[in-house]
């Protein structure tokens, strides 16, 4: 049976995926290991029901044998557990790998100081991740995709989008092991399908940049 999984709809594109990474974080293990029914959420106008299984009011929830459990993180490990085949777990030694990205990136994004060290801070993270794929690639985990890559590869298309439309930034080309390792991932089937349209992220993210 298909599990149910509710995620956010783009603003203003209520039949489409919104720009949350974490639910993406699900929908791809969820593509690469069940079938699943999407319930597409409008958070400026939730339903009655949505509020009902989730009293918070968040995305990503699914439901797990009557239970709706929210979380992007507990809802990897449980479809870990539930469907162990193809398994994805991410060795204990890789599994912080890339994992201060996102948070420098949004720093670096939000800021107004070029001198502030936001940019150097992400860099050095993006250098970290180069020397991993360069002795351990081409995943994070060598040859086997695992939770650590689908973790991540939202949070980098995410940097990609946003970065680009607000900073004129990209990834320096002297990062060829993660450049190949972003091609690697936005192509996969499960990526394409998964991901929020380039004009959703940015929209999303314009009132962080602005706030």
């Amino acid at each position: 049976m298909a599990l149910e999984i509710c995620v956010k709809a783009a603003v203003g594109a209520p039949n489409i995926i919104g720009d949350c990474p974490f639910t993406q974080r699900c929908l791809l293990t969820l593509e690469e290991k069940s079938s699943y029914k999407l319930h597409l959420i409008n958070l400026s106008d939730k339903p009655q029901w949505f509020l009902e299984v989730s009293p918070e009011g968040k995305v990503p929830v699914v439901k797990f044998d009557d239970k709706w459990v929210p979380d992007s993180d507990v809802i990897v490990g449980i479809l870990e557990e539930k469907y162990p085949e193809p398994s994805l777990v991410t060795p204990p030694e890789y599994a912080s790998v890339g994992s201060k990205i996102f948070p420098s990136f949004v720093k670096f994004l939000k800021s107004k100081d070029s001198n502030d060290g936001s940019e150097q801070a992400l860099l050095e993270e993006l250098k970290a991740l180069e020397e991993h794929l360069k002795a351990h690639g081409p995943y994070i985990a060598e040859e086997k995709i695992t939770a650590a890559d689908l973790g991540l590869a939202p949070k980098l298309y995410h940097l990609e989008v946003v970065l680009g439309h607000f900073k004129k930034w990209t990834v320096p080309e002297n990062l060829p092991h993660v450049h190949n390792y972003t091609k690697l991932l936005f192509s996969r089937e499960s990526f394409q399908k998964t991901k929020a349209a380039k004009e959703h992220v940015i929209a999303g993210w314009e009132p962080k940049v602005n706030a």
